[in-house]
């Protein structure tokens, strides 16, 4: 079992990139060293190995797409990356979470608001407890935002608690 050497994240098998972080592996560079590469390097072959212009596709794909990723999060707004951004992985990934996250919250204070409506005209104690869940369920939809914006913000692909695993966008 293999973990980034950056950021912590389990590795796949052979992974030569980490897929959260983007940062290539050392096992990877070990594996691609050729049997001369240690012996007789000059100091500018030393100093060439760490600036390396390459970046790997996931890396350029989060950069690219950071703002669509952000945008997810915000209401109907998921629709943006899902509409200028749909060849990328990274947008597509945080429009889903974004998605799962509107319909949450929009199906959550639907039924509550019909059901504590209901109960404030039969029974008002009942109605009083539904409205005060209906509150806490949209803190909780309010966390789950500012967290997912923040790790699109952050270049991550953490899946939100709870509703996370839902996935309706592939």
């Amino acid at each position: 079992m293999a973990f980034c050497e950056k950021c912590g994240v389990q590795l796949k098998e052979g992974a030569q990139f980490c897929p959260n972080c983007g940062t290539q592996q050392s096992s990877f560079q070990e594996q691609q060293k050729g049997p001369y590469q240690n012996q007789g390097q000059n100091q500018y072959q030393n100093q060439n190995q760490y600036q390396n212009p390459y970046q790997p596709p996931m890396q350029d794909d989060v950069s690219q797409n950071k703002v669509m990723a952000i945008l997810a999060y915000i209401g109907i707004l998921f629709l943006v990356p899902l509409l200028a951004a749909k060849d990328s992985p990274y947008a597509r990934f945080h429009a889903n979470q974004g998605l799962v996250l509107f319909i949450f919250e929009v199906a959550g204070s639907v039924i509550l608001s019909i059901v504590s409506g209901a109960f404030w005209g039969l029974l008002w104690p009942l109605g009083v407890i539904f409205s005060v869940l209906n509150g806490l369920i949209w803190i909780f939809w309010l966390v789950l935002v500012i967290m997912g914006i923040i790790n699109a913000a952050q270049g991550h692909t953490k899946e939100l608690p709870i509703i996370g695993k839902i996935q309706i966008i592939k």
